[in-house]
This record gives structure tokens, C-alpha cells and sequence, in this order.
């Protein structure tokens, strides 16, 4: 092959490199042939990935919190009395209710129909669900606009814890009345057979305090003072008595005696009545 045909196929490679990008080593100086020609060709430029589907992407782990459009829903308060309750905590709500102007007997300690009535009118003016039960947001509410009640408040209608008995009433048979605790004691040698809820008289006719005996006993009397019914009437002291007293059962602690010691509970006062004798002792005290 002569020179000029292997000029022209050197010529020919040049081209066919160069539209395909590539870089071509000129020959050498020396020498007939000069070095061989090397062709470099770059690798192919990687494309982009894919975008991937949100169908493929992975759930949440179980446990990891879920977010939501729709907020938490906050939990219900909780119950604290609720209709057929008893006890020490429902006549405090019955006083503060009382107080409130929602409910106008008792407090009796016993959840009845009277009371959810007044709870849930409570709740109805102040926006809360009129459910009738005293739940925790209700309670706070009635305690933030009232003030706790003193004991003589919680016992209106009776019913309250009796003081410890006074020592003078610890032998023999017995009515020991206490004025502090509004409470008689129906006492045989020490033990306290029954204890009943007691009124006394008024500041300008106040009940004797002192030692007595029973002197008289009249079932169906009537005042000859006052022309006013003295069931169960066990006299003690002039004409002072212990005795049944519906003005009692009707108003609670709201009235008082002419100085007699009256007794609320008519079933109460009658077994009283059978059991006292004549010359049982009594004790008023405070």
C-alpha cells in the first residue's frame, strides 16, 4: 500500500472520530508507519431515577404516631355521685347546693330525685350537659362559687354523728341529750340502744340543762300553753319534754321548741316511748 492511500485512510478515521465525539492521537514523528491510532470513547451518561409512586411508599410502623385532621376528643369527666348514692359527700353537695338557692331541704345524705333535679338545672344554667349527675367539672364549678359548709349546715334535717356520751350517762337507764351534736341517746347501763336527731328551744325559750328524771308520760297531749300536739310527751323538767314534733320533721333545724326537746322521727319517739320508764334519769349538755 503506497503512501498516499495510507494518508487517506488515516484521514478517513479522523473524520469517522471526530463525529463520534472522540479524541484521536496524532501519529508520532518518527518511524514509517508512527504509533497506531487509539480511538477513546466515553461511557454512556446515566439517566435520572424514576420518580417513585406514592402507591409503593411504606405505612407507618405500628405505634408511630398517626397524624389527623380531626383533633383528639378529650375525655369525659369523671363521675363522682350519681342518683342512690349516700354519705357525708352528698349532703356536702346538698349544702352547697342549698347555698346556690337550687335546692331548699335537707341536706338528707341520701342522692335522690330532688337532687339530680337541682344538679341538673345547675348544669343546664351554666352550659354544662343536664345530665343530674355530679361529675368532676360540674362539682368545681358549684365549689368555686360556694363556701364549705360548717357541720350544723350538713345535719339541717338531722342525722348527724352523736358527741361522745357524757360521763354522767354511763350507768343506769338514760336519756342523754346532747345539745352540740343535736342528738339523744337512748342509753341502758353504758350501751346506746338507739340515737335519734333532736331541736331545742329558742334563744328567749331556751331547754334546761342539768340532771332530771322522767315524771310523766302522756301519749296524746296537747299543750295546754300553746294549744300545740306533744305526741310521745316524756316530761322532765316543769313543762319541758322530750316529745314527737311534725314542725320538726316538716322544717328541720329552720324552727324551735318552747323549750321542750323534740324529736322528728314519729317511729323513733313511739319505741322511745314504750321503752322509758318513770324515773329514768335524763342529761342535757352540751
Amino acid at each position: 500500500m503506497g503512501r498516499k492511500e495510507i494518508a487517506g485512510l488515516a484521514a478517513l478515521a479522523a473524520l469517522t472520530a471526530g463525529a463520534a465525539g472522540c479524541t484521536v492521537q496524532p501519529a508520532g514523528a518518527g518511524g514509517k508507519g508512527g504509533s497506531p491510532v487509539r480511538i477513546e470513547v466515553p461511557s454512556r451518561t446515566p439517566s435520572a431515577p424514576a420518580p417513585q409512586s406514592t402507591a409503593s411508599r411504606p405505612s407507618p410502623a405500628p405505634g408511630a404516631p398517626r397524624t389527623s385532621a380531626t383533633p383528639p376528643r378529650a375525655p369525659a369527666p369523671r363521675v363522682l355521685w350519681s342518683p342512690g348514692d349516700t354519705g357525708r359527700d352528698v349532703r356536702e353537695l346538698q349544702a352547697r347546693l342549698r347555698q346556690a338557692a337550687w335546692i331548699f331541704e335537707g341536706p338528707t345524705g341520701t342522692y335522690d330525685d330532688a337532687t339530680a333535679k337541682a344538679v341538673r338545672g345547675f348544669q343546664g344554667k351554666r352550659g354544662l350537659p343536664g345530665t343530674g349527675v355530679t361529675d368532676s367539672v360540674t362539682w368545681q364549678r358549684l365549689v368555686g362559687m360556694t363556701r364549705e359548709p360548717g357541720r350544723w349546715e350538713l345535719y339541717l334535717m338531722g342525722g348527724q354523728p352523736a358527741d361522745a356520751p357524757d360521763p354522767r350517762c354511763l350507768t343506769g337507764r338514760v336519756l342523754c341529750i346532747s345539745k352540740s351534736s343535736r342528738t339523744l341517746r337512748w342509753m341502758i347501763d353504758g350501751r346506746t340502744v338507739e340515737t335519734m336527731a333532736v331541736r331545742f328551744g329558742s334563744e328567749y325559750t331556751p331547754t334546761r340543762e342539768g340532771v332530771f328524771q322522767v315524771y310523766w308520760k302522756s301519749r296524746h297531749h296537747v299543750s295546754t300553753l300553746y294549744d300545740s300536739p306533744m305526741p310521745y310527751a316524756m316530761f322532765f323538767s316543769g313543762g319541758q319534754a322530750v316529745h314527737f314534733s311534725a314542725d320538726f320533721a316538716a322544717r328541720g333545724y329552720g324552727g324551735a321548741s318552747h323549750g321542750c326537746v323534740n324529736v322528728r322521727d314519729e317511729d323513733a319517739v313511739a319505741r322511745l316511748y314504750g321503752q322509758v320508764r318513770n324515773g329514768d334519769k335524763v342529761v342535757v349538755h352540751w
